[in-house]
């Protein structure tokens, strides 16, 4: 198998995007990257939302997966975009704001052509997605390593939103966040996640959070697999110091390889 590059939660940063796989090596022949090595993207989901560009971010991951480049799996906003589509009440709040008023300046044919685009990609796309011979396993928000072969309903909630705590949320409140990592065995397969936003990938028994906070002014991040490494590219969005977390239990990435 080749090798896998798994990117991170792109919430609309087109431009860091094509950034990010020009650094990976990936080159751009009749519109569509690949890589001289045959190497294949994973995109971990929330491709849209809060970002500048989040309709073109759809179609540009929907054409590498398309050309067999990339693999997809869903987030909690591809979620709820999904359902937005699909004419279901949604909250028009936490970033959707921003896809929706970019799909509202479409013309009526392009709207219905990216509303179709995006629905195929994310009826078609697994809930999570294991790889190179189980070694390693991309989950949105993450993946307690016992779920793995489960698909339902409490193993889908925690894949798209992660180990959340809702005690005591008001309406339209987030909820909080659990670290479910501290509960893992450190052994394979490898989880590869993103959801909450960190400064810097956050490594703990065999996990890594790859979701750099691009949106919020921090890097758009890939962890590359088997090598053990991250690449990243710096955010072109306002700082936003304030929605990175911050954990004490992390480990050094160059201890495991």
């Amino acid at each position: 198998m080749k090798g896998l590059d798994f990117i991170g939660d792109i919430h609309g940063c087109r431009q860091e995007l094509h950034a990010l796989l020009q650094k990976l090596g990936y080159e751009k022949k009749k519109g569509m990257y690949t890589h001289p090595k045959e190497r294949k993207l994973v995109f971990i989901g929330d491709l849209t939302d809060r970002g500048p560009d989040s309709v073109n971010v759809i179609d540009d991951v929907a054409a590498l997966v398309n050309d067999r480049i990339a693999y997809y799996i869903p987030g909690n906003h591809c979620d709820k975009l999904y359902r937005y589509f699909l004419g279901r009440p949604v909250q028009i709040q936490h970033g959707l704001e921003t896809t929706v008023a970019e799909l509202h300046a479409l013309p009526q044919a392009s709207y219905q052509r990216i509303r179709h685009t995006f629905m195929r990609l994310f009826e078609e796309a697994p809930l999570y997605l294991p790889l190179w011979k189980n070694e390693v396993v991309a989950a949105h928000a993450g993946i307690r390593k016992k779920d793995i072969g489960r698909t339902d309903k409490a193993a889908r909630a925690f894949v798209l939103y992660g180990d959340v705590d809702r005690n005591g949320q008001r309406a339209g409140q987030l909820p909080k966040r659990r670290d479910w990592v501290l509960k893992e065995p450190n052994g394979f397969p490898w989880i590869v996640y993103g959801h909450t936003p960190v400064q810097t990938p956050r490594v703990f028994r065999r996990t890594i959070n790859i979701d750099t906070g691009c949106v919020f002014g921090g890097a758009l991040t890939a962890f590359r697999y088997p090598e053990l490494t991250t690449v990243d590219v710096p955010s072109r969005q306002p700082e936003q110091p304030e929605k990175f977390r911050t954990f004490e239990q992390t480990e050094n990435l160059s201890a495991y390889r």
